[in-house]
């Protein structure tokens, strides 16, 4: 008897342990707030998203994504910048959300009853509505019309007593369980992990590791495009309202979020993002087969190992390397520029002929020359003892010259700014030099020089670190 009450116990804390959880995420939301205020103050909007080929992804060598566009102009438009913060696991976005880690649910989220009592949901972005993913017979094409019909579901009806495969805590797992109920008959969820992208599962189906899956049918749309063996004309839904979301606090946040929206449906710019996205099956295909695309390799260019063994000339992360390359040409070897430079590192003639460079539209002759460079940029700057500090002054060096970024740190010191940080100090002083008041100082021995690109230069570089780092593994 004592075992049995002992058993009891064990199944009635089990059962409670779960809202107990809920209940203590909620508490955290109610105590945790960063609202517009705090955000525009720390500079950075922190976006949490999920990694998928429509939400944020790298594309030879470029972030992509539709949420990751939006969320740029949105971060433009706010005068902040922009971090992306991939949830790995999506069942927890929420959780993550509610403590702290992100400002803004941005990611294609179903707006639901249950999701809206701990969650504060933004105006839609647009409306979907939930299709059966399922395989059409190996010899489809060969079969006529309604041969094909007839061996797949038509009818949500057909599915009872069948299993659909979907992450635990998606809407997609709540729409079974709400048809079994509609139609008085069970349909079994096969549960899988929130780690994995709608993409990966839709592409499950496709190899037929598992029998039938939900998508949303835009998202379902435009994979079927690239697996042309897949069905998804059955709805399982009505149309749902897609948004993004904040917490119960952060209501001035939610607010300014919905008036950008409101206003960014209404431009021509957001219908052209939604395309790009979830119609255009060219570009998709194109992405898909490509070996550069992060849905597919760990790879962000075809020059990668060139350039993880270049990086090591300047005890760099092979990354930041590849960041450089892709801000000097976007991987094309054959550029030139209208200064002159040239090859996948941009080099100047005097300075390769200095290097030794003989043929600059030679990937490895052009990455060696570049790290050379940058080497010895870093080396002129041997005083900045902060090694993040220092690398950004090499790279305005290489950027801008070495001898402006000297006059730079001249001004900023008068300026009272520090001339051995860039960030916030000598990158404004570097916007100075393009004003004559500076430029003709007596202490400014070389002159004009148009500090906007070295000052975007060095962020845009930095900023594309960030990505490859969520991206790719060493």
């Amino acid at each position: 008897m004592k075992k049995i009450l002992l058993l009891l116990s064990i199944i009635i804390l089990s059962c409670q342990s779960k809202p107990t959880q809920d209940k203590e995420v909620d508490e955290n939301a109610k105590r945790f707030s960063r609202d517009l205020d705090e955000i525009k103050e720390s500079g950075v909007l922190k976006a949490l998203t999920i990694y998928s080929g429509t939400t944020y992804f790298l594309y030879k060598g470029r972030p992509m994504g539709f949420e990751y566009e939006l969320l740029e102009r949105l971060a433009s438009d706010l005068d902040v910048e922009l971090e992306m913060i991939v949830a790995k696991d999506e069942n927890k976005l929420i959780e993550l959300l509610q403590k702290g880690e992100g400002d803004l649910l941005a990611y294609g989220y179903t707006i639901t009853e249950s999701r809206k009592k701990r969650i504060n949901f933004t105006t839609p972005l647009y409306l979907s509505h939930q299709v059966l993913i399922q395989r059409k017979p190996e010899n489809w094409r060969r079969m006529k019309l309604h041969e094909i019909k007839n061996y797949l579901v038509t009818n949500p009806v057909e599915l009872i007593g069948d299993t659909i495969s979907v992450k635990q805590n998606s809407s997609y797992a709540s729409r079974v369980k709400n048809l079994s109920n509609e139609l008085g008959g069970e349909i079994v969820i096969d549960t899988l992990e929130g780690t994995l992208s709608t993409d990966k599962i839709i592409k499950m189906v496709a190899d037929g590791d598992i029998k039938y899956t939900i998508a949303d049918e835009n998202i379902a749309f435009i994979n079927s495009s690239y697996y042309p063996i897949l069905d998804i004309s059955t709805s399982l839904s009505l149309s749902q309202r897609i948004g993004w979301a904040v917490r119960k606090r952060d209501t001035q946040l939610l607010a300014n979020v919905n008036q950008w929206l409101e206003n960014a449906k209404k431009t021509t710019d957001y219908h052209v993002i939604y395309n790009k996205y979830f119609k255009n099956k060219r570009l998709y295909k194109k992405r898909v087969k490509s070996d550069f695309y992060s849905i597919n390799e760990n790879k962000i260019s075809p020059y990668d190992n060139i350039i993880k063994k270049n990086a090591d000339i300047i005890n760099w992360d092979w990354k930041l390397l590849a960041s450089v390359a892709y801000q000097e040409s976007q991987f094309k070897p054959n550029r030139d520029s209208w200064a002159g430079a040239s090859g996948l590192m941009q080099i100047m003639p005097a300075t390769a002929r200095e290097l030794g460079v003989t043929d600059p539209y030679n990937p490895n002759q052009s990455l060696k020359a570049g790290a050379k460079y940058l080497d010895q940029m870093m080396q002129s700057h041997k005083n900045i003892k902060d090694s993040v500090q220092q690398i950004k002054f090499a790279l305005g060096s290489y950027n801008s010259g070495l001898y402006h970024v000297k006059d730079a740190q001249k001004l900023a010191e008068k300026q009272g700014l520090d001339p051995l940080i860039w960030d916030n100090n000598v990158e404004l002083a570097l916007l100075d030099l393009s004003f004559p008041e500076h430029y003709n100082k007596p202490f400014i021995k070389y002159g004009y020089v148009r500090g906007e690109e070295p000052f975007n230069y060095v962020r845009e570089i930095f900023k594309r670190y960030e990505h490859y780092q969520q991206f790719i593994e060493d």
